[in-house]
């Protein structure tokens, strides 16, 4: 299989010249130990490899850390350390005892319980970054740019980028973002994504949460992707999956730990009364939302009643990977408050909040852009607006609106 190169590799290789331990999550499939594998042969220091997936391992990880790391010594690449929480005090104390950069890479497919765990023993000696699946930019072998709305660095992208069609873009959001599947390793789709619910998923809920009824899983999770890009209403969702509502609560928060849906917070300061306080809620791999929402093909999803919705997704989450991928914290909100006023996405960043409409059109109306003045007041300062659309090119309304083609993310 030819590997593809990932944006986080320089990231990785620049981390590990000064911090001890590496520690990588986001959900499974989504590359991580290939690249870190790759990475390891091309470091050529002769990194071991040892996976908490392998049942004797994970055994001795538990109940034996000391002898563990006496086995499999630093530099070592630890897989699925999630695991193992036990492992992270002795790693701890070997950092202490070692100083060594680097010495320690580790995997893990859950991101808060291992947080955990990981705030406790290795706080200030571990880098913590986050991989989701693919985005267009390492797909089509773009450079790693974090999104934003900055004219003259749009002007640079564009002649980098080969402009695609609507059903071009619909043909990728519904391919979806998994290497698995963006290599030709796994041809058929619907049988990757069938496999990949009752496989990993499944198995991942079940150590969470105990025992859970798989059909009824099923059916909350294709319930959560019928409803992306919306605010987030744990009772819809709990009538029709046939659970309660703290049931709802816990497998939502299940999905956001194992790195399937991100929750986007609403945006609001002392300021701004008005706005309400759910979150929407979307997933890292629109492939998965189309499987899940039973399109049959791109063309079915960009004509469909969830078009809109796929795309906002899409665009939702390349700007998340965007920043993701150079190693970086995405401050990303959304607007909504009680007189209906709303803005699809807020970039919070240098003092300044940048409002983004995403619209499937290819020629948008600059009334789009009036709602943007309703956070104009508050301590931070309005920055540039974008229109994120279908367009075939890069412009703008005016120096303060720009119209941006989702391609370009």
């Amino acid at each position: 299989m030819e590997y593809i190169s990932r944006h986080m590799e320089n990231r990785i290789l620049e981390l590990s010249k000064s911090y001890s331990a590496i520690l990588l999550t986001g959900p499974r499939q989504a590359g991580k130990t290939t690249m870190l594998r790759e990475l390891a042969e091309k470091e050529n220091i002769g990194r071991r490899y040892v996976t908490l997936d392998d049942l004797t391992e994970r055994d001795m990880a538990k109940n034996d850390p000391a002898l563990f790391l006496q086995l499999h010594r630093p530099p070592v690449l630890i897989d699925e350390v999630q695991y193992a929480p036990e492992l992270f005090t002795y790693i701890k104390i070997y950092i202490d005892e070692h100083h060594n950069p680097g010495d320690f890479w580790m995997t893990g497919s859950q991101i808060f319980r291992l947080m955990r765990g990981v705030q406790e023993s290795l706080a200030g000696r571990v880098a913590l970054l986050h991989m989701s699946p693919m985005s267009q930019r390492e797909i089509i072998g773009a450079p790693c740019v974090p999104f934003t709305t900055d004219m003259g660095k749009l002007l640079s992208e564009q002649d980098q980028i080969q402009p695609v069609t609507t059903p071009e873009l619909f043909a990728r959001l519904w391919r979806g973002s998994m290497p698995g599947l963006i290599s030709g390793q796994f041809p058929d789709r619907n049988i990757f994504y069938s496999s990949y619910l009752s496989t990993y998923v499944e198995r991942d809920v079940r150590d969470l949460s105990g025992s859970v009824d798989a059909l009824k899983f099923n059916r909350f999770v294709t319930a959560v992707a019928a409803r992306c890009s919306q605010l987030l209403n744990y009772k819809a969702l709990a009538d029709d999956a046939d659970i309660d509502m703290p049931t709802a609560k816990n497998w939502i928060n299940i999905l956001e730990t194992l790195g399937i849906i991100f929750l986007l917070y609403p945006y609001s300061n002392n300021v701004l009364k008005r706005t309400i306080k759910t979150p929407k809620v979307y997933f890292y791999d629109t492939g998965l939302v189309c499987y899940l929402t039973r399109w049959s093909s791109p063309e079915v999803a960009e004509s469909g009643a969830m078009s809109g919705a796929l795309l906002e997704n899409y665009t939702v989450s390349e700007i998340m990977k965007s920043y993701q991928n150079a190693g970086l914290e995405p401050y990303l909100y959304f607007y909504r408050d009680r007189d209906a006023k709303e803005i699809d996405v807020i970039l919070e960043g240098d003092g300044r909040l940048c409002p983004l409409e995403i619209k499937k059109t290819a020629t948008p109306d600059k009334r789009l852009t009036r709602v943007f003045g309703v956070i104009d007041k508050g301590p931070l300062q309005l920055g540039t607006g974008a229109v994120l659309c279908m367009a075939d090119k890069f412009s703008a309304f005016d120096s303060n609106n720009l119209i941006v083609p989702i391609w370009m993310i």
